[in-house]
């Protein structure tokens, strides 16, 4: 068991075999209600917390924990049992706290301008290990509480689709966050943006595009191949029909390769005919991708130009700079043993 937030309660039970009944239940309340470690649960008799120590002990083991001079930006870089490495990030806004969970460590979808895809794929997460990141953030984050979850971390979350389903019901009724304040994000994965329209739960859907016509974005999102443009839309429109629920388009913005006006006015095309909401995030180079992110005048001018087409869009703040908060930095400089690590952020952890 990668971690003790993958066991059931009836897992959980057996592990309990021979103490009495109410045990389960004490230890059961004693990680989701208070993210406790065995040693910390004092309810129990000290032998059976040794006992518990090791196998309800954590799956994320601490190997770097930055703040940004601010305060309002928390990330860490986590190492797994099997030694891959995985980033969450707490953000700070006003009335409310927000995390950024990571599903796999790295990822396959090869997007060239992202610093995990750069790195190349490790392996999925478990529900647990997705889950864990948000109690640890919830700790961190007290006595301030975490209302929002967003899976825009290292990873494609669809590509991972069991465990991150499974996550998100842990994370409503294990951790009382309501699936409207959990938001998935995903570059494209047709067959997974289909089956999660047909889910209970009304969880948010958030498209990275990039770009909005297929010459560019088979650049940019190599996923784009295999699911089109067209093929990608129409699995959004019967999202949106399906769960009523607000989808949002992710455009990084990099200088001369996706901020013109015809970049605007066909991302305005495909944002009305899905009542699509833009988040606009300049992008910051990554070591493997060295384009610049559109400077201020640019982000205003692009925004403009979508608002005179009748779009709603949000240009994000990019969150963290000072300690490099975006998706697989840190991971990537940790793998690399480089120690005295840039400001350069990145549009993937951003925050809603």
């Amino acid at each position: 068991m990668a971690s003790a937030y993958d066991l059931s309660r009836e897992e959980l039970a057996s592990l309990l075999a021979g103490q009495p009944s109410y045990r389960t239940e004490q230890v059961w309340r004693a990680l989701w209600e208070r993210g406790a470690r065995p040693n910390d649960m004092s309810e129990l008799p000290k032998d059976l917390r040794s006992a518990l120590a090791g196998a309800l002990g954590p799956a994320l083991h601490e190997s770097a924990r930055l703040v940004s001079a601010d305060g309002r930006t928390t990330k860490w870089l986590w190492e797994l049992a099997d030694g891959a490495r995985v980033e969450t990030v707490l953000m700070f806004y006003p009335g409310r706290a927000t995390v950024c969970v990571s599903s796999q460590a790295g990822c396959a979808m090869g997007c060239t301008f992202c610093a995990t895809g750069q790195g190349g794929f490790s392996r999925h997460l478990t529900a647990g290990e997705i889950v864990e990141q948000v109690v640890a953030a919830r700790a961190a984050a007290r006595p301030r509480r975490v209302g929002n979850v967003v899976f825009m971390g290292m990873g494609e979350p669809l590509a991972n689709y069991p465990r991150t389903w499974r996550a998100v019901e842990l994370i409503r009724s294990g951790l009382g966050i309501s699936a409207r304040h959990i938001t998935i994000s995903t570059v494209g994965v047709v067959p997974g943006i289909r089956r999660l329209a047909g889910e209970a739960l009304p969880v948010n859907l958030a498209v990275s595009l990039h770009a909005a016509r297929d010459s560019l974005r088979d650049q940019l999102v190599p996923l784009n191949r295999r699911y089109p443009l067209a093929s990608l839309m129409e699995a959004c429109s019967a999202y949106v029909a399906a769960k009523r629920r607000r989808l949002s388009f992710e455009w990084a913005l990099i200088e001369g390769v996706n901020d013109t006006e015809r970049d605007a006015r066909e991302l305005a095309q495909l944002a009305g005919a899905v009542r699509a909401h833009v988040n606009l995030i300049p992008l910051n180079p990554t070591p493997g991708y060295l384009r610049r992110g559109t400077p201020p005048e640019g982000v205003a001018q692009f925004a403009s130009w979508l608002a005179e087409q009748g779009v709603n869009a949000t240009v994000r703040d990019n969150r963290g700079t000072d300690i490099d908060a975006a998706c697989g930095q840190l991971a990537g400089r940790k793998a690399a043993t480089v120690t005295n690590w840039k400001a350069s952020g990145q549009h993937a952890l951003a925050g809603p």
